[in-house]
């Protein structure tokens, strides 16, 4: 082993560091490996990092949700959410309150701080490869994250460990235990990208499932610039015909919602029988009335999103959503790396999507 394990879960994915911690426990003999944390405010807004417990020569896994809104603290006698700025703030905190004690610090942040804005095309803030420079400067050893928007930006940190994990198989597992009449084959289904960024996810999915991709290509106005971005124009359709297919559309999340409504509406006119959406981050930040009236015209059938981030409560509860359990699958990765082993099998599910697959058509 690498050392003594230890598991720190920020306020913002305490739930979450609860869970993980109950299952590596169970693995290991009843041991508990939570060491408790906390960051509190001052009323002005200042904050500080607590551990309340030694955490010497320890192998400490932080786990923080940089997209967790739920989280208030008081500033000036008004209360505030927390934003992602200052759930990154908090992480520094406790990095800092771990004093160089620690024998290795892995964080294990799902989505990776300010990951969308991942290139420079005028003069901007390039955060992400900041972010990644400066927890490397602290003495972060290895980041674990999941489906980052471009994984290219561990470039940034090309010494430092950076693993971007896929949850391709929690997906098909999901999926192929939803539905019982999906027939997999090039006739009937095909996987979609809405849009050139997540090509590779799509090719990746495809492939292992025998069918064929479409792909959408969005043309932006590049002469106007609206809520930070270059305001989508159109999408245009790449590929084989979808009339009567069940369609599968892979993104790494769900924002506003409205590229992957729409892309939902162009596949429902070209004749797709279902569409089904997965997306590893729901953050549904305009609300669900959009989704609503979607579902209810008919645009979709369901859409899958993980619980590695926060799930407002109202989500759980939508006929139209399904979750995708990631806890297990993160303290497997927890309790392989502190056994010093590797994560090839765990995070190349490749063979096992596949045989999954295949026991789903035989059993047809």
């Amino acid at each position: 082993m690498a050392g003594k394990l230890g598991i720190i879960a920020l306020e913002s994915a305490r739930n979450a560091g609860e869970i993980i911690d109950k299952i590596i426990s169970k693995w290991r003999g009843g041991e508990h490996f939570l060491v408790p944390c906390d960051c509190p405010r001052f009323g002005s807004g200042e904050g500080k990092g607590l551990i309340k417990e030694s955490v010497r020569d320890r192998d400490l896994y932080i786990l923080v949700d940089v997209c967790n809104p739920s989280i208030t603290y008081t500033m000036d006698g008004e209360k505030n959410r927390m934003s992602p700025d200052d759930h990154y703030q908090d992480l520094k905190r406790v990095i800092a309150a771990a004093n160089g004690k620690a024998g290795r610090i892995t964080v294990v942040m799902p989505f990776l701080y300010e990951s969308r804005q991942h290139r420079r095309i005028l003069r901007e803030s390039m955060d992400c490869a900041l972010m990644l420079r400066e927890l490397e400067n602290m003495g972060v050893h290895d980041i674990i994250t999941f489906d980052a928007h471009d994984p290219r930006v561990q470039n940034a940190i090309p010494l430092n460990g950076f693993e971007n994990v896929s949850p391709s198989l929690q997906f098909t597992q999901r999926l192929l235990g939803e539905y019982a009449d999906l027939q997999i084959d090039s006739e009937h289904m095909m996987f979609i990208s809405p849009d050139e960024g997540a090509t590779q996810r799509v090719v990746f999915m495809a492939s292992l499932f025998g069918v064929n991709i479409g792909m959408f290509y969005k043309r932006r106005d590049y002469a106007r610039v609206v809520n930070g971005m270059n305001p989508i124009v159109a999408h245009d359709f790449c590929g084989e015909a979808v009339d009567g297919k069940d369609v599968i559309v892979i993104d790494d999340m769900i924002s506003s919602g409205g590229s992957i409504i729409e892309t939902a509406c162009q596949l429902k006119n070209m004749g797709a029988k279902r569409v089904f959406i997965f997306a590893t981050f729901g953050l549904f930040t305009n609300g669900f009335a959009r989704f609503d009236e979607a579902f209810d015209k008919g645009l979709f059938d369901r859409i899958f999103t993980t619980n590695l981030i926060h799930q407002k409560p109202d989500l759980l509860e939508k006929r139209w959503y399904c979750s995708v359990d990631m806890n297990r699958y993160v303290a497997a990765i927890i309790d392989t790396l502190n056994r010093g082993n590797g994560l090839q099998e765990i995070i190349r599910p490749a063979s096992r999507i596949k045989e999954l697959v295949q026991i789903y058509k035989s059993s047809r």
